[in-house]
């Protein structure tokens, strides 16, 4: 008895940026199992996991939304100085005090008045 079978290819399916980033955002809600998601899905966890990686990195698209960070608020541990900044053509002054941001690659220690613009810029040279 001959028989003939065709061999059976499995097409792979093209997902988008934003379907890629719904799927990785479910596997970061607390309890959430990656296998589960993905074969939920109909994907390959190790897919997911690589997915994971760009999306932290800020390689899965999406820049241009803010990006949110954890903060901690500490007690001054120094007196407190008085003074102020400003921003050109501001009236509006701010008290001075100190700012520490630590990240994976680089930490960033401000103390006394901070140029907010050159701060901005300092932070996205740094994001990458």
């Amino acid at each position: 008895m001959d028989t003939y079978t065709e061999p059976v290819i499995a097409k792979r399916r093209h997902r988008g940026l934003e379907e890629k980033r719904r799927i990785v955002e479910e596997t970061l809600v607390e309890g959430a199992s990656v296998a589960l998601v993905a074969r939920t899905h109909g994907v390959n966890a190790n897919l997911v996991f690589n997915w994971r990686r760009l999306y932290q990195a800020g390689r899965l698209g999406g820049c241009d939304r803010a990006k949110l960070l954890p903060v901690k608020v500490t007690a001054e541990s120094s007196p407190r100085r008085t003074g102020a900044w400003r921003e050109p053509g501001s009236s509006v002054g701010c008290s001075v005090g100190t700012i520490h941001i630590q990240l994976q690659h680089a930490k960033v220690h401000i103390e006394g008045s901070a140029d907010p613009v050159l701060l901005r810029v300092l932070l996205e040279c740094l994001r990458a």
